[in-house]
Parts: structure tokens; sequence; C-alpha cells
């Protein structure tokens, strides 16, 4: 079976960036299961594995516009000290989880004055070219409770 719209892939990976530094992996974690073509994995991951099989094993890279986007200047803030009064040790390159009015999103510090702090609410690997190492483990049809809720449900069933 190829990987096509709707299907349930399964797969180990592994991630670097532009210097082969290893982002993420699923080595010694269960490997990533998604249904192909409903926006779960990065658009340029999604795009590159339709057409493969089962077994197959392959590199990809994936430029910022079709991963994470590139680095938007706009949504780096400076914000008042003293609303991260309860963060203790607060430090450079700490990454917070921020509420807004519709959503939580992970903010990352990139400096700190007395008074300020400057934050950047892009995605941590916004801006940045990916290399995947993939190998596809299984290719199946999605149960059609899996398409009704979008996303893939754990061995023996609904897990949420």
């Amino acid at each position: 079976m190829t990987v096509s719209q709707n299907l349930v892939v399964t797969m180990n990976y592994s991630v670097k960036d532009e210097d082969g530094k290893i982002i993420d992996s699923s080595e010694g974690h269960e490997p990533l299961s998604f249904i192909q073509g409903t926006g779960s994995i990065i658009p340029g991951l999604e795009r590159e594995i339709l057409g493969k099989r089962k077994g197959d094993k392959f590199t990809i890279r994936v430029l910022p516009e079709d991963g994470y986007g590139p680095v938007d200047p706009s949504l780096v803030e400076i914000v008042p000290r003293a609303q991260f009064a309860g963060v203790k040790n607060l430090a450079v390159g700490m990454q917070l989880q921020a509420q807004t009015d519709d959503d939580t999103m992970v903010v990352t510090v990139v400096s700190l004055s007395e008074d300020e702090v400057t934050v950047d609410e892009n995605h941590p690997l916004a801006g940045k070219t990916l290399d995947f190492e993939l190998e596809l483990l299984d290719v199946r049809d999605a149960t059609a409770e899996e398409l009704q809720h979008g996303h893939v449900h754990g061995i023996g069933g609904h897990h949420h």
C-alpha cells in the first residue's frame, strides 16, 4: 500500500538541523503515527512521503517555508519583567508557555534587562532547514473513528 490521503502512516524518524545536530528522534520511543493529509505533520514532510511504501527508508530536506515557516520579526516582543514575577531563574534561551486570549503558545526568552524581557513567539524551528531520516513501518487504512476524530488511535482503540 502506498502513502496517500487519509491513510495511517507509522514511521521511525530522526530530524537534524543544518549543522547535523539531532533535534528529535523516535529512537528509544514509540514510532510516530499520523493520518496522511490532515496537517498533523509539517507540509514539506507530508508532501514528500506521498507515494512511499511500507519498508521504504529515505531522507528528506525540508526548507523553512515547507516546515515551520520563516522567522517573523513581528513576533519578537518586549514585555515588562514584572509579568514574569512567578518564574524562577529566568534566563536567556528558556522556553515558557504563554496564555493568550485564544491559545497557549511557547515563547523563548531572547534577552533580559532589569525591567524588560524580550521574548520570541516564533516556533523554535522557524527559519530552519530540517533533514529527516525516515523509515516507514506501516501504511494502513484509517478507521472510520480515526477519520472522524482526525488522529490515530492507539492499540485497542480510542485513548482520549
